[in-house]
C-alpha cells in the first residue's frame, strides 16, 4: 500500500483542469500529456508577499469600511 491510498483528500480535478483549459489554454492533448510536477511548475511558484502593503490595506478600509457588528440580541 502507498502513501497516496491512505489519502482522505480527494485531487482537485476540478481545479486543475479549469486552470490548464481556461487560464493556460492548453488542448486537451497536451494537457492530459503534463505530469502533475508539469502542471505544478506551469503554474509557477507562489507569491512570496500575496498581500496589499500596509498602505494600500488602509486606503481599502477607508473605502469600504465594515458595516455594524451585530451583538447577540440582534442574531
Amino acid at each position: 500500500m502507498n502513501a497516496a491510498a491512505d489519502s482522505t483528500a480527494a485531487f482537485p480535478w476540478a481545479t486543475i483542469m479549469a486552470a490548464g483549459f481556461g487560464l493556460l489554454r492548453l488542448s486537451t492533448r497536451d494537457f492530459w500529456a503534463m505530469t502533475p510536477r508539469e502542471i505544478c511548475s506551469a503554474f509557477g511558484p507562489p507569491p512570496r508577499d500575496a498581500g496589499p502593503s500596509r498602505p494600500v490595506l488602509e486606503l481599502m478600509m477607508q473605502q469600504f469600511p465594515d458595516g455594524p457588528t451585530m451583538n447577540k440580541e440582534q442574531e
